[in-house]
């Protein structure tokens, strides 16, 4: 019985020492937990990988970046894919009409072109107006139009304008594709009638569709065509006006040029006098015998008529 008191007393004095470390560890323990609360926030912030999240800012950015770039490549994308005609028209002042001529000549030949047209024409003694179309690479178009008011002392009038045809470019390519199917179809057709029913007049009616496809097939490749070179090739009408006249030096005295002179008038003089003779023979003297001899024989008859003594007068003798 003391035995079992014993034991039971110092179970008690065991848990009683014990007490106070329990309840430590529990405060610890309670302390410890909203500290591993908050560490463990950021890693749910940071998602499973427990990588940290990205900046909106920096994902905005980036994104918007992309788009930018992937936008701007599409708008490159689509400029390259229009059709258009460029053309442009210069008036220049020049020096030497003959000199800028032989300049824009060589100018196109650098850039990848030709002279289409060249005109020149005087407009006074030593002075010459001109015209010139250019067909230039138009990959070299504003190169070009720089290079050629270089040329110029000044530049009067300018005009640049460009044709879209990329709608009519894209309509005529779809209905060739269109065309060339229905010309293979009917060349099957025909090939079929010609095996089969050996009827003249089908063949024959076959084969006029096939011509008149044909014939639109023709019309629309040769309209690409020549949307396809004035695409490639611009086109530049440069307009060449000479500066002001200069002052005309008088030469000396010239005896021989007078001479010349005075032989050219003599000469001149009795042209118009041989013409004169021979319209007034062949042309003045007949119209003027046909007009004037009705008005002769009308006179000489109102003369006679009053030479006539008065009718139904009567001298009786007694």
């Amino acid at each position: 019985m003391k035995r079992t008191i014993h034991v039971t007393l110092v179970g008690v004095v065991g848990l009683l020492l014990l007490l106070p470390l329990l309840v430590g560890c529990g405060a610890r323990q309670e302390a410890a937990t909203p500290q591993a609360a908050v560490q463990e926030a950021p890693a749910a912030e940071k998602g499973v990988s427990g990588e940290p999240p990205a900046q909106p800012e920096a994902d905005f950015a980036s994104s918007t970046g992309g788009l930018s770039e992937d936008r701007s490549q599409a708008n490159q994308g689509v400029l390259d894919s229009r059709k258009v005609i460029r053309t442009a028209d210069l008036t220049l002042v020049v020096e030497d009409t003959q000199t800028a001529v032989n300049q824009l000549r060589s100018l196109a030949n650098t850039l990848g072109g030709y002279v289409a047209d060249a005109n020149l024409w005087q407009v006074k003694e030593d002075l010459m107006r001109g015209s010139v179309t250019l067909r230039i690479d138009a990959r070299n178009f504003d190169d070009a139009l720089d290079r050629v008011k270089q040329i110029a002392l000044e530049v009067q009038r300018e005009n640049i304008g460009s044709q879209d045809v990329t709608q009519e470019y894209t309509d005529l390519k779809a209905r060739l594709r269109n065309l060339e199917a229905t010309e293979q179809e009917l060349l099957a057709l025909l090939s079929d009638v010609r095996k089969q029913t050996h009827s003249a007049d089908e063949v024959l009616q076959v084969y006029r569709e096939l011509t008149r496809i044909r014939e639109e097939i023709e019309q629309i490749k040769g309209r690409m065509q020549y949307l396809e070179n004035q695409i490639s090739l611009a086109t530049i009408n440069v307009e060449l006006i000479p500066k002001e006249e200069k002052p005309i030096i008088q030469a000396g005295w010239q005896p021989g040029q007078t001479l010349r002179d005075a032989l050219g008038a003599l000469a001149s003089a009795g042209q118009w006098f041989v013409n004169s003779a021979i319209w007034l023979v062949v042309f003045v003297l007949p119209v003027g015998v046909v007009v004037a001899l009705p008005l002769v024989l009308i006179v000489a008859g109102i003369r006679r008529w009053r030479r006539q003594p008065a009718g139904g007068e009567v001298t009786s003798s007694s």
